[in-house]
């Protein structure tokens, strides 16, 4: 096996060398070669030191992954590379970026701008900041063609339509009109990949590349950039916190914490033998699709350092269970094994310490899912609830209405997790906010405790409130910038009159122990937080008031791996200490299968399956339950190399035109005519498990 050539200024390249030749192959000719790079940045608080010390290299046609968490200077490294850091603040104080033998922190300014777009190009984590919005899709897509390769009107009009093609867009010719808002979230990140691609360049660097897109249109993106890769010898550097993403398509991975490599290797080594703790805690720290709920999340303690003032020695030092004294100095960046490098003192002992495979939890805190009584008491009961939305579309005609939620019927008895799940644009959230009374529903029943909610007058609704709860996706937008963490926690106190005011700062406190945070923190503003630390803010808030419910509106998606088991263990610990009932809407699946007791999955406004959650992952019954499952990536090399791949094709429908009938026949694979005749009945095909499909 070839040997990784990661290499850093502690254990230097010359080291790489000799493991590669320990292996018995010559080390092979680099398309980027980075050494010892140091970046940092100028702020009014201080000097941040963002990448520190960084060396590895990517071959052409080889796929290499960076991870870690946020702040880990995954992204700073890339834009270092394109040199495209903010020239006020930003500085690269030393190390080395080779391309196909060029030194490029050595060039002006006008000739990296030759480079960029022609030989190494980037595609961004949000496509719509990234595309002109009063720019149509051919303008932007020509452009680079005619700077880089001089090429006409006519020409690069023909290379455009060419590159849709490439990338999957159907009636690439009406595509090349549109401007980017008329386009769906997949459809401008295949936009920009093929940007990326117009002019053939050597090296792509993409970052964070499928974050904002659904499981089904991420698998679709990243087949299709592997593919190109392989297929036009491009080399691709993936910037990613997705482990799963990274053991499915990666070659080889770089896990970075705190400005420095900790460990590197070929993705099949990193993820079956982990050898830093902080990779470990990684991959412990992520639910799994494949394993069904048996104990908590094992977590890391604790949260990234400041790089403002980061710690002396191992970055990771303050936050590892096997620290010691000579962790205080900085590890050597080695080989633990040919073509596996680790920045760990006690590199040759951790398995022995850990005493756990990679991945595994661990067993003293093993927990079996919390029994429901099959005949509890009903806390919600919605029947036929429908949203629409009218949308005029002009003076004298008549408005058109967005099904957002087309007659869903669903309950969620005391006591249990009902997991939502769907693509983005299929009503999840518009369901939770009907649940809230946020929105008014068009049509049907939502009750909870008996009552039904649209019939409530304005003070009958606050009462109700009271016992119904939301935690938000971004508890940074969610949170009053100008109050402090006291008085967000104890704002619904006093407005509810749940305590005398004498007494709310103590319960503040209360509360901050209970979710895991310091009482002296009710003095802090949101923004001296850490998002997980605001995440909890969030929930202290949510539980002041006592609820028996709580809506969690992807929770959890924002945070980062290790935070978020953090997060999602602290859920169903007050689950089992309060006796709460969440409705639990999030697109990851893994995160669904791991706290829910049942599961709905929702397509284009409807309930397609709902079943006990591991009974829905073990046995799916719905083509489009399937697909989902199908495109969610498994954090294990050795069962993604081998397991079956069936990429649903096409995009979500829009819910202002649906499909006649079976709202999914346009993407199944098992749909005939009748499929479109009539809306499937839901049927109960096995013991609480309901589907609506004719098929199944």
């Amino acid at each position: 096996m070839v040997a990784s050539e990661v290499a850093s200024s502690r254990g230097a390249s010359a080291f790489a060398d000799r493991v590669a030749g320990a292996a018995g192959q010559p080390r092979p000719q680099a398309l980027l070669e980075i050494e010892d790079l140091h970046v940092q940045f100028v702020t009014s608080h201080g000097t941040v030191r963002a990448v520190e010390g960084l060396s590895y290299s990517v071959r052409p046609g080889e796929m290499v992954a960076i991870v870690g968490e946020s702040g880990s200077g995954k992204s700073v490294s890339a834009l270092a590379v394109m040199q495209l850091l903010p020239a006020a603040t930003g500085r690269i104080t030393g190390g080395s970026v080779r391309f196909d033998g060029r030194e490029l922190l050595a060039l002006s300014e006008e000739e990296m701008r030759r480079v960029r777009g022609r030989e190494i190009a980037m595609i961004f984590q949000e496509p719509m900041t990234s595309l002109n919005p009063v720019l149509k899709i051919g303008l932007q897509i020509m452009e680079p063609l005619k700077i880089h390769l001089g090429m006409d009107d006519q020409t690069a009009r023909a290379r455009a339509v060419e590159l849709l093609t490439l990338v999957g867009i159907t009636d690439p010719e009406s595509r090349l009109k549109q401007y980017p808002h008329q386009l769906s979230g997949g459809m401008r990140q295949r936009v920009m990949i093929a940007i990326g691609l117009s002019c053939n360049p050597k090296l792509l660097i993409a970052d964070e590349p499928t974050t904002a897109l659904d499981v089904t249109i991420q698998a679709q993106i990243l087949e299709l950039m592997k593919d190109l890769s392989r297929r036009l010898d491009v080399a691709v550097v993936i910037i990613t916190h997705n482990l799963g993403i990274v053991a499915r398509y990666a070659d080889r991975v770089n896990v970075m914490y705190a400005a420095r490599l900790a460990e590197s290797g070929t993705a099949e080594r990193v993820f079956g033998r982990p050898l830093h703790p902080y990779s470990r805690g990684l991959l412990s720290a992520v639910p799994r699709l494949d394993r069904g709920r048996s104990a908590k999340l094992a977590t890391i303690d604790g949260a990234p350092p400041n790089l403002l003032a980061p710690p002396e020695g191992c970055r990771f030092h303050p936050r590892c269970r096997f620290a010691t004294d000579r962790c205080h100095t900085d590890p050597p960046f080695e080989a633990a094994e040919p073509g596996h490098l680790v920045a760990c003192h006690r590199v040759s002992e951790i398995e022995a310490l850990d005493g756990r495979p990679p991945g595994a939890v661990h067993a003293a805190v093993a927990t079996a899912r919390p029994a429901v009584d099959g005949v509890a008491e009903r806390l919600l009961d919605v029947k036929a609830a429908s949203k629409f939305f009218p949308i005029r579309m002009g003076f004298l005609r008549r408005p058109w209405q967005i099904r957002a939620v087309n007659e869903v019927t669903l309950d969620i008895k005391r006591g249990e997790t009902l997991g939502l799940v769907g693509e983005s644009g299929c009503g999840k959230s518009t369901l939770g906010r009907l649940v809230l009374r946020l929105d008014d529903p068009t049509a049907g029943e939502i009750r909870f405790e008996g009552v039904d909610l649209a019939r409530l007058r304005v003070d009958e609704l606050l009462a109700v409130r009271k016992r119904m709860q939301v935690i938000f996706q971004d508890p940074y937008s969610s949170l009053n910038p100008r109050m402090t963490v006291g008085q967000i926690i104890g704002e619904p106190m006093r407005v509810h009159r749940i305590l005398p005011p004498a007494e709310i700062s103590g319960r503040v406190a209360e509360l901050l122990q209970t979710v895991g945070l310091f009482p002296y923190m009710a003095l802090r503003y949101p923004h001296e937080l850490s998002g997980g630390q605001r995440q909890r803010v969030g929930i202290a808030r949510a539980l002041s008031v006592n609820p028996r419910m709580i809506v969690c509106d992807e929770a959890v998606s924002a945070l980062d791996v290790s935070i978020q088991g953090q997060v999602i263990n602290l859920l169903e610990d007050l689950q089992q200490q309060l006796g709460l009932t969440y409705l639990f809407i999030a697109h990851d699946l893994a995160v669904v299968r791991h706290i829910s007791t049942r599961v709905a999955v929702m397509y284009l406004g409807r309930i397609v399956e709902e079943a006990p959650a591991d009974q829905l992952f073990a046995s799916p019954k719905h083509p489009y339950t399937r697909a989902l499952l199908a495109a969610a990536p498994i954090p294990d090399p050795a069962i993604e190399r081998t397991r079956p791949r069936s990429i649903i094709k096409g995009e979500l429908p829009s819910p202002l035109n649906p499909p006649a009938g079976c709202v999914f026949h346009p993407r199944c694979p098992l749909a005939t005519e009748e499929c479109k005749k009539g809306v499937p009945a839901t049927r109960e095909l096995a013991p609480n498990h309901h589907v609506a499909c004719i098929h199944a």
